[in-house]
């Protein structure tokens, strides 16, 4: 009996210690894993950040490209019939958006869809001004009739889209 209690007065008091130390060391390593988490999303926010941004930037100005005013000024007398133009300057949107369509991945679901929703409405736009106006009629008479719709919109659709782009991108800096 007396070499039994012998063997638990070492025995019980490094199982202590060894229960201690392994909670210690639990600890320790939780710790030490959830820092190297942090640090490497700081590494990836440090790292991922300038191409959001280049994001942003090159959906504004696909924007800023499709806005009907600055489409029909920058493709001026480029097609001879309203049909033509018409044509024209749809392709010449899908190619800036398909061009563009890769940054939805560096953008919020919701700016993404402002986006697709400005080029949406400004085709809507186009196609109505292409309606009011006779097919065989010269390229100018579209670009006439667009100038003046946009002159009558109060807020063009790529001005939204613009808009909630930079108000966005602002949060990053709040």
């Amino acid at each position: 009996m007396e070499i039994l209690l012998e063997i638990l007065k070492f025995t019980i008091p490094a199982a202590l210690v060894i229960v201690v130390v392994w909670f210690m060391l639990n600890k320790f390593f939780a710790a030490e894993n959830s820092r190297q988490r942090y640090m490497l999303y700081k590494q990836i926010q440090k790292d991922i950040l300038p191409i959001r941004f280049t994001a942003y930037e090159r959906l504004v100005l696909f924007l800023e490209r499709i806005t009907p005013d600055s489409l029909v000024i920058r493709t001026q007398g480029e097609c001879a019939t309203v049909i033509q133009y018409h044509s024209y300057l749809l392709s010449n949107i899908r190619a800036e958006f398909e061009h563009n369509v890769a940054q939805q991945v560096y953008v919020s679901d919701e700016a993404w869809t402002m986006v697709k929703n400005a080029k949406e409405n400004t085709v809507q736009i186009i196609n109505a001004c292409a309606a009011q106006v006779d097919p065989q009629a010269p390229a100018i008479e579209l670009a006439k009739a667009i100038l003046t719709m946009v002159s009558q919109t109060p807020s063009l659709p790529t001005t939204v889209g613009i808009n909630y782009l930079k108000s966005e991108l602002k949060t990053f800096f709040a």
